[in-house]
């Protein structure tokens, strides 16, 4: 496939893609408002290859590991790269395979990305191999919290004393919180046995913890990898997948790039054969 080499690549995000999408179709480089503008993203690969990088020039004194350490613990500037690196990936994904990289792969020059790339080209095409025409969606369980119970107004409730009642208002709410757990046991097999029959593959991610998840309790968070002709089936039996279950609510997120399924290890699971019984 026709592939444009460039000197001096050294990306921050940096994609192998199979083939070479037009440059006029990729986005330019978008960097923080401190940062000089990022040259063109554009590809790069040793010819003849079968698959390209995706690759955008940056300042060396900016992208060193020094500078980068230091630089990942300022939010705003890094909020910024991610913006720029996950449009990039979306992008490309949008009209080939993509493999996305960390962000911040950065190569010295473009004679080592080349090389980096020649060297692992065969797994590179494996997975683009077995990637195309599939998208990653995310499916997200969610627990609702347990408020104080309701105050009943009757009178046994009435004639018991305040360290009574607390407790007895305590057991209500472990009570209803051990109730939405097995709902949550319930749903998490029920998205299991959905989604086999629409995705072929699985990876299972932590659950999210703190800010991100407010204040529902996130259960399940995986991620699958769905063929394009199944997607809306994928997505509307997996939004169904908690009727009639109080306190569980899912989230059904893509189609995005198969961030979660880029490299081959650890080896996602396979979810099933992407086919409806």
């Amino acid at each position: 496939m026709s592939l444009l080499p460039l000197p001096n690549a050294a990306p921050p995000t940096t994609s192998p893609s199979p083939g070479s999408p037009s440059t006029d179709s990729l986005p330019t480089g978008s960097s923080p408002a401190d940062s000089p503008p990022a040259d063109p993203i554009r590809t790069t690969a040793p010819a003849p290859a079968p698959v390209a990088f995706v690759v955008s020039r940056v300042a060396s004194d900016e992208f060193d590991e020094r500078t980068l350490k230091a630089r990942f613990e300022d939010l705003e500037w890094l909020e910024g790269i991610a913006r720029a690196h996950h449009e990039v990936v979306q992008t490309v994904a949008r009209h080939d395979t993509v493999l996305p990289l960390r962000l911040a792969t950065v190569y010295q020059n473009d004679d080592r990305a080349r090389g980096a790339l020649a060297a692992q080209h065969h797994v590179f095409a494996e997975r683009i191999a077995l990637l195309r025409d599939r998208s990653e969606f995310g499916v997200k369980l969610y627990i609702s919290p347990t408020g104080p119970s309701e105050p009943r107004e009757d009178t046994a409730e009435a004639s018991l004393g305040p360290g009574k009642a607390y407790l007895r208002s305590r057991r209500a709410q472990h009570s209803a919180q051990e109730v939405r757990y097995r709902h949550a046991q319930e749903a998490a097999d029920r998205v299991e046995a959905l989604a086999s029959r629409f995705s072929t593959h699985r990876v299972r991610h932590p659950a999210q913890r703190g800010a991100l998840t407010g204040p529902e309790e996130n259960v399940l968070n995986d991620a699958y990898l769905v063929p394009h002709d199944r997607a809306e089936e994928f997505r509307t039996a997996l939004t169904t997948a908690v009727e009639g279950l109080d306190g569980v609510r899912v989230e059904v997120t893509g189609p995005w790039a198969p961030y979660s399924f880029a490299t081959p290890s650890p080896a996602p699971e396979l979810s099933g054969e992407g086919t409806a019984p």
